[in-house]
């Protein structure tokens, strides 16, 4: 097969996020000035896939027909204007005393500023202040120090005492437990500030905190010669310490999820729609074609340079149509497959292949691969990968096979139900689901419940 120019773009907006597609978009806008964006208001729809422009005739292939149009039913005007108010607008009064700055901020405090405003408010001396510096300038997003005391020395040429009492200092500020060097010390510091130093906790901290990861409360109670009940409530009060005392300073956005496409329920029959909203509607700009048309007194490159740049915006907007339409027949197929699962849940997920899916709209097994990497749909059981359904079979002793996400969900379901006392071991959960007819080995026990990111029966395991 011949990988025309125009193929490789189409196969690769197929593969592309909705985020991606968007930059991509954008910045095809910019380059190109044959290409340009439709503005809501002018009334004017997107212009078809069909080119009107002269092209050198390609290798066609089964998959990028580009020639097919999406859904011409498929109207999005209305979704738009009924949810494009800015709804209520509310001021204040004009008659307040006083202003309120913090509705001013754009951004919370980091930790690195409120940890400088506490040290300017010691009124230190300029050797001082030069030391807090380096120390809240060499903290990492948890409020560790990630710098050695001989570096800090060096850098700042003061003497190792006064550094360390200003590092000492420093680690009485707010957030409890900052500016300590490991997890041992930012605990100890945050016990000491609870006036809890020499006491049963800080001894657990500083000499079985390896034991304490793991769970291990009858080492500790023997090492220390105290009773079970007396480990637990001192590791109850370290459970209520602050691990990572700069998190609160995070400031890290959260990366929302925006579905590619939704599945709705209406009565007894699902209804499958693209996401459209805030996808910019392309045109081919009429002075080019215009200006191609009429020809004369266009010279030779210049006329070259026009039908390169409406080819290219052409193909833009029929890969567009057709990763649209392609992801529309893609879950279309996937609502046949997995019906069960929209209708009652992940414990009704099938066992389900891309050749399976590929065979029923008749495409190849990497274009629905591609389809399917980082898009997602809305359905009524929540919001997923198009990834997520497929799955490999877990067979059983008795009837069909079983997809491995049920199989997990049921892992989740019988953790669940354990006595945080005696919790379910590996082979004791292999046992179970034995008894529910699910063929499956121990080991691959473990590696879905790790995938799941839950901790062995050992860690488990409470007191």
């Amino acid at each position: 097969m011949v990988m025309t120019p125009q193929l490789q773009m189409a196969i690769k907006l197929l593969q592309l996020s909705r985020m991606e597609l968007m930059d991509a978009i954008h910045q095809e806008l910019e380059k190109n000035p044959a290409l340009e964006e439709i503005i809501d208001g002018e009334g004017n729809e997107p212009q078809s896939p069909e080119t009107e422009i002269e092209t050198t005739a390609e290798p066609s292939t089964k998959e990028i027909t580009i020639e097919d149009k999406i859904r011409d039913d498929i109207d999005w005007s209305n979704y738009l204007d009924e949810y494009s108010s800015t709804g209520r607008i509310n001021f204040g009064s004009e008659g307040r005393d006083s202003i309120d700055f913090d509705s001013f901020l754009t951004r919370k405090e980091s930790l690195k500023e409120h940890l400088l405003w506490q040290l300017l408010m010691t009124h230190p001396t300029p050797e001082e202040e030069k030391i807090g510096s380096l120390i809240i300038g060499n903290l990492n997003k948890d409020g560790y120090l990630d710098i050695s005391d001989e570096d800090l020395i060096r850098m700042s040429g003061s003497a190792p005492q006064k550094v360390e009492q200003v590092l000492f200092e420093m680690q009485t500020f707010d957030p409890a437990g900052v500016c300590a060097r490991n997890l041992n010390k930012c605990l100890l510091i945050q016990a000491d500030n609870l006036g809890l130093s020499d006491t049963l906790v800080t001894r657990i901290i500083t000499d079985h905190l390896n034991h304490l990861e793991t769970k291990n409360y009858k080492a500790i109670s023997r090492a220390l010669k105290v009773s079970l009940e007396e480990i637990h409530s001192a590791v109850n009060v370290i459970k209520g310490l602050e691990p990572k005392p700069g998190r609160e300073f995070n400031d890290e956005e959260h990366q929302y999820i925006v579905p590619d496409i939704y599945v709705y329920k209406l009565e007894n029959d699902f209804v499958v729609t693209l996401n459209d909203d805030g996808m910019p509607k392309l045109r081919i700009c009429a002075y080019y074609k215009n200006a191609l048309r009429r020809g004369k007194g266009v010279s030779g490159k210049t006329k070259e340079y026009i039908q390169e740049k409406l080819r290219s915006a052409s193909w833009l907007i029929k890969s567009i149509h057709q990763r649209q339409k392609t992801i529309y027949r893609v879950m279309e197929s996937l609502l046949r497959f997995q019906r069960s699962f929209f209708e009652h849940g992940i414990a009704h997920l099938r066992p389900l292949i891309l050749r399976d899916v590929a065979e029923d709209i008749e495409m190849h097994e990497s274009t629905i691969s591609r389809i399917t990497t980082n898009k997602y749909a809305y359905t009524p059981q929540g919001v997923f990968e198009l990834k997520f359904f497929f799955n490999s079979s877990i067979s059983r002793y008795h009837g069909e096979a079983i997809a491995s996400a049920s199989v997990q969900e049921k892992i989740r379901k019988i953790i669940e139900t354990e006595s945080l006392e005696k919790p379910y071991s590996d082979s004791k959960i292999e046992t179970l689901l034995k008894e529910a007819n699910i063929n499956i080995a121990r080991r691959t026990i473990a590696k879905y419940r790790e995938s799941m990111k839950i901790l062995s029966s050992s860690k488990r395991k409470q007191i």
